[in-house]
C-alpha cells in the first residue's frame, strides 16, 4: 500500500488554509498512487497556538471531518491527520483515518501527554490501541509521545498491527525519536511505522522534520529533511509476512516473566 507522509506544519491557527494544504497533497498523493496520506499531529489547527486549540477544537464528526471526507473522496484515497477533538467540555489531542468514500474508520485520542503545554490543554485518552483496516493492512493510529513508550506499540502489535501510523510534533532536541527509535520499534515489533512530522519554528517549539515509513527490517523506507516534503513508501503485506516469519518476537515472547512491567 503506497503511502504518502505530509511533512508540513500547515498554516498554524487557520483550519480553512490548512484544509487547502491537505487538499493540493491529497492530489500530489494521489497522482503519485497512494492509497493512504498521513498529515501530522495538530495538523488541522497548528500545535503552538495557545488558547485557541479549546476553540478550534471539533467534534469527531464536526465540519472539518466533512471536508476532509470530501477531499479523500474526490481524490480517492485514505487521509489520517491530528486534530483538537472536542467532546462536550472535554479537549483531547486526537488523529483521525477517513476513507476514500469519505468514512470515518477511526479515531484515536492521545494517551501519553507530553509536557507541562498538552497537559494545560488536554485531557489524555485511555483508549490504547484503536485499528482499521485498510488495503489488506489493519492500521492503527497514535501519536508522537505515545510511540515513545515500548508497551505501547507491543499492544499493537500484539493486536494484530501491520501498519502504524503516528503523526507527531517532534521537536529540537529529540531528533534521535525519528532518526533511531522509528525504525527500532518497526524491527522489535514486527510491523511498518508511518511516523509524520511538523516542521520549522512555532512558538517555542522548533520542529525538526526527519518523517519517515521504517519496515520490519529496521530500515526506512522514506526519509524526509527538515524542510516542507511530500515523501511516500509502500507497505508490503507479502515482505511483512516473510520478516515476521524470519524475526518471531512475538511467539518468542515469554509473558509470564514480565508481570513486574505493570
Amino acid at each position: 500500500m503506497r503511502t504518502a507522509l505530509l511533512q508540513s506544519s500547515g498554516r498554524p491557527g487557520s483550519v480553512a488554509e490548512n484544509l487547502k494544504v491537505l487538499d493540493a497533497a491529497a492530489g500530489r498523493a494521489a497522482a503519485a498512487g497512494a492509497l493512504l496520506l498521513a498529515a501530522p499531529e495538530m495538523f488541522l489547527t497548528g500545535y503552538a497556538i495557545g488558547d485557541d486549540i479549546g476553540r478550534l477544537a471539533e467534534p469527531a464528526d464536526g465540519e472539518s471531518a466533512d471536508a476532509i471526507a470530501d477531499i479523500a473522496g474526490r481524490h480517492g484515497l485514505a487521509i489520517a491527520y491530528g486534530y483538537p477533538e472536542r467532546d462536550g467540555e472535554t479537549v483531547f489531542n486526537s488523529a483521525q483515518m477517513i476513507s476514500a468514500e469519505g468514512i470515518r474508520l477511526a479515531n484515536y485520542r492521545k494517551t501519553h501527554l507530553f509536557g507541562c503545554f498538552e497537559r494545560d490543554h488536554f485531557t489524555p485518552g485511555e483508549q490504547p490501541v484503536v485499528q482499521a483496516e485498510l488495503g489488506g493492512l489493519t492500521v492503527g493510529l497514535m501519536i508522537c509521545y505515545d510511540v515513545e513508550f515500548p508497551e505501547n506499540v507491543r499492544a499493537h502489535a500484539l493486536a494484530g498491527t501491520d501498519l502504524l501510523v503516528v503523526p507527531t510534533a517532534q521537536m529540537h532536541p529529540f531528533q534521535f525519536v525519528a532518526e533511531s527509535m522509528i525504525p527500532v520499534r518497526a524491527f522489535e515489533n514486527q510491523m511498518y511505522v508511518a511516523y509524520v512530522n511538523r516542521v520549522g519554528q512555532e512558538g517555542e517549539f522548533d520542529f525538526v522534520g526527519l518523517s519517515a515509513l521504517a519496515g520490519p527490517d529496521g530500515v526506512a523506507r522514506a526519509r524526509a529533511g527538515r524542510g516542507e516534503e511530500l515523501v511516500f513508501a509502500d507497505a508490503d503485506p507479502a515482505f511483512l509476512a516473510a520478516s515476521r516469519e524470519a524475526n518471531p518476537y512475538l511467539e518468542d515472547r515469554r509473558p509470564g516473566l514480565y508481570g513486574s512491567l505493570v
